[in-house]
């Protein structure tokens, strides 16, 4: 049975609650989900303090003590991940940005791949598709295999007409989250995110800094690979690479 992991930045149980319902609703008309609902406000999680040691020298010697790894341990058992919020002056709510903060460290290093990703973005004025984009690039960031989420116009109370679109519109959300729960084949990267990792790592090999980065992509064999997982490249991306690999090591060697 697949599992499914919604993160809801929204302590009520209004819009962004009920369109994660929908959804849940149309993905268990398919087959059986263990669909599971997070609600961050449910969690303590402290503000991030920028003090950098994740980045410099892993996430495990993170001054602040709290429910992160809790979250964490939620999207590792998962075979799918939705992040859901509302929009609160033009952009994510402060909870679920505070989230990603405390996650950025995985932007270095992302782990999540092979599970499937999307994004239910509601508000209240139609500003929102920056935002879903935000959440899709931070999901496309942390790892995961994204499928294009949705954007949902809700005013309280909701007219008939907006209930109606906001279910059609998480339904087709849905409907291509699901057929990409269901690949069991992993894509290979994009020309932008082939840049990112081989300019990353290359840039890591040419710096005398060792950062924690260095230990993670060496423990991980990245040093030596195509891609952070095994893919097929095209021989035009294979040649992109090493174009990539150069800029990376020029950039390094200025690091």
């Amino acid at each position: 049975m697949k599992k499914v992991t919604a993160f809801i930045g929204s302590a009520r149980k209004k819009a962004t609650y009920y369109a994660v319902r929908e959804f849940e609703k149309n993905l268990k008309q398919r087959e059986e989900i263990d669909f599971e609902y997070v609600f961050l406000s449910n969690y303590n999680l402290n503000f991030c303090q920028g003090c950098c040691q994740c980045f410099d020298k892993g996430e495990a010697l993170c001054p602040l003590k709290d429910d992160r790894d809790v979250l964490l341990a939620k999207m590792e058992v998962s075979d799918g991940v939705i992040f859901a919020s509302p929009s609160y002056a033009y952009q994510v709510s402060a909870r679920m940005k505070n989230f990603l903060d405390r996650l950025a460290f995985i932007f270095h290093r992302p782990r999540f791949f092979g599970k499937t990703f999307t994004v239910i973005l509601t508000q209240g004025v139609p500003v929102g598709d920056s935002i879903r984009k935000y959440l899709e690039d931070s999901g496309a960031n942390l790892g995961f295999e994204v499928t294009k989420g949705c954007c949902v116009w809700t005013l309280d109370p909701m007219s008939e007409s907006q209930r109606n679109k906001l279910e059609q519109k998480v339904k087709k959300c849905s409907e291509r989250f699901y057929q990409n729960l269901l690949l069991d084949k992993r894509p290979a990267p994009s020309f932008f995110r082939l840049m990112l990792f081989r300019t990353a790592r290359s840039g890591l090999q040419c710096s005398d800094k060792k950062y924690y980065d260095w230990s993670y992509y060496k423990e991980n064999g990245w040093f030596e690979s195509d891609y952070y997982y095994e893919t097929s490249l095209g021989p035009i991306k294979i040649l992109a690479g090493y174009l990539f690999d150069f800029l990376g090591r020029t950039i390094g060697k200025h690091i």
